[in-house]
């Protein structure tokens, strides 16, 4: 007998529904897996038989042909464990399996039978609804996850007992008890996290450049000596981000998903993320890729930030491969035969030193650091990438009298006017593929960034003066459309221009950046 359950491949953002096909036939008994298999998969064949038996099944004393379609594309992982399993159980009439290629089946097993959690099941739901499938089994540290898209009928499972249960109570058209898609981490603010924009203590030049970035989303770099606060102002950017829409959640949450980063019960996520690797991060990690290709940093912060500390310390060439997907928002890894893309819209956020020892810019030490020395510390990070970072600002340590100040404003007020700067920016751009200020195409700046006579005399001087490039003109025209959105004006007036060029305005030709 034929027996057809669905499952599915964590590969890419989609992933692929695969056909778990299991035949019977007369001869010497044992399991067959075809299918382009890798080891793990393989490997489920013992699993499987000693699992059955421990669950009070009987394992069929026939030849057993497995069949993962399509063929032709590699399966690799622990999650067929469980497809597996309920499709000899079916094959071999001890369950019912009536229409079972509409039940998608997912999960790892243990050899007493008990079910394990697994990666990718909010993607794995998600393709099986496009495919007509409305039916899903899933291991119960899963099921918050599988019915954040709140369709389907999903059914948590502890053991493949309850998995043949359940199976029976599908076939017949059950459905299983609502539950609401909350998670642990959905309701903690920022805040908490990452601290309050209160806590900087002066730095107004730097606050304010923290608004425009969120506001627009544009990209930042931070420059100054160790202890000036760089790190803590690049943290309290998360605290002024505007929430995930409902959109971005889900592909915030289904990349979360895929890479095995949501804990236990965790639903949608609510809260843009933010990544900050070690410098001494791999090609792989940082960008994706792998034995079997995983998403990598920059896809981690897909909506978010991606914050690189000590900037100039990561390699050259990583560095460089930033530069595409910083104007993309995606991110396309070639393997020999495929090519996987996945999302990565994110804010790139850098800090460094001024120069190697630090001391450039302070007022109560000496640069020890010859020229050369600088140049060719500023080269790690490359021009080409720097020129596709619109706001720059130099940090300098705050005086005594300025740490001992009051607070300022907290991250919840900015992030009110961040919140209707978004929304203003939402509606301007409805029906566009883009939305944030940062990504208006060149083509497009003309319509969306209107300036006034004066605006316009403004931006032809900081050219002339500055020699800005063609990209850095387009640069400060987005970040004075992000300042005017702020201040809810539909024109550029000399005022935004004239800030849009302060934050744009160093390092355009010279590496080495003297702002003392």
């Amino acid at each position: 007998m034929l027996a057809v359950v669905s499952s599915h491949a964590p590969i890419g953002i989609q992933g692929e529904v695969i056909s778990v096909e299991v035949d019977l036939r007369r001869g010497i008994p044992g399991i067959d897996l075809v299918g382009l298999p890798d080891n793990a998969v393989k490997e489920s064949r013992e699993r499987v038989r000693v699992a059955i038996r421990n669950s009070g099944f009987k394992f069929p004393a026939e030849r057993i042909l497995v069949n993962l379609a399509p063929a032709g594309l590699r399966k690799f992982g622990a999650s067929f464990d469980l497809p597996i399993a309920m499709a000899i159980l079916g094959a071999s009439r001890q369950i019912p399996l009536d229409n079972g290629s509409k039940i998608m089946i997912l999960g790892e097993l243990n050899l007493r039978g008990q079910v394990r959690p697994i990666h990718g099941v909010l993607p794995a739901v998600a393709a099986g609804l496009e495919r007509g499938i409305g039916r899903f089994l899933v291991p119960e540290d899963n099921l918050t996850e599988a019915r954040c898209l709140g369709r389907g009928a999903v059914w948590g499972i502890n053991s493949l007992q309850e998995a043949a249960a359940r199976l029976k109570e599908a076939v017949r058209g059950a459905r299983p008890r609502p539950a609401p898609c909350v998670g642990a981490r959905s309701g903690e603010p920022p805040e908490r996290t990452f601290g309050d924009l209160s806590d900087l203590k002066g730095h107004w030049q730097l606050k304010r450049a923290l608004e425009v970035a969120a506001a627009g989303r544009h990209s930042l770099f931070l420059f100054g000596p160790p202890g000036s606060g760089k790190t803590m102002a690049a943290k309290r950017l998360a605290t002024l981000q505007p929430s995930l829409s409902r959109e971005e959640a889900l592909t915030v949450t289904r990349i979360y998903s895929i890479a095995g980063l949501l804990a236990k019960d965790a639903g949608i996520m609510r809260h843009r993320p933010f990544r900050m690797p070690h410098h001494s991060a791999s090609n792989e990690g940082l960008i994706g890729g792998g034995r079997w290709v995983r998403p990598g940093e920059i896809s981690l912060s897909h909506e978010g930030i991606l914050f690189l500390d000590e900037a100039p310390e990561f390699r050259h060439s990583l560095l460089q491969s930033l530069r595409e997907p910083v104007e993309q928002g995606e991110v396309r890894i070639v393997r020999a035969g495929s090519s996987i893309s996945y999302p990565a819209s994110f804010q790139l956020v850098m800090a460094s030193n001024p120069c190697p020892c630090g001391n450039l810019g302070r007022d109560d030490r000496a640069c020890l650091c010859s020229h050369q020395e600088i140049r060719n510390y500023w080269k790690r990070l490359g021009n080409a990438l720097l020129d596709r970072v619109e706001i720059r600002v130099p940090v300098k340590p705050v005086s005594m009298e300025e740490l001992v100040q009051g607070n300022g404003e907290t991250s919840a007020r900015v992030r009110e006017r961040v919140e209707a700067a978004a929304r203003l920016q939402r509606r301007r751009h409805r029906g566009m593929p883009f939305f944030w200020n940062s990504r208006i195409p060149a083509a497009e700046i003309q319509e969306y960034c209107p300036m006034t006579h004066d605006s316009r005399r403004t931006l032809a001087d900081a050219v002339k003066r500055l020699t800005l490039s063609s990209r850095a003109c387009h640069s400060i025209l987005r970040i004075a459309r992000t300042v005017a959105d702020l201040e809810g004006s539909r024109v550029l007036e000399k005022e935004h221009l004239l800030e849009a060029v302060h934050h744009r305005r160093f390092g355009e030709d010279d590496p080495f950046w003297n702002y003392g």
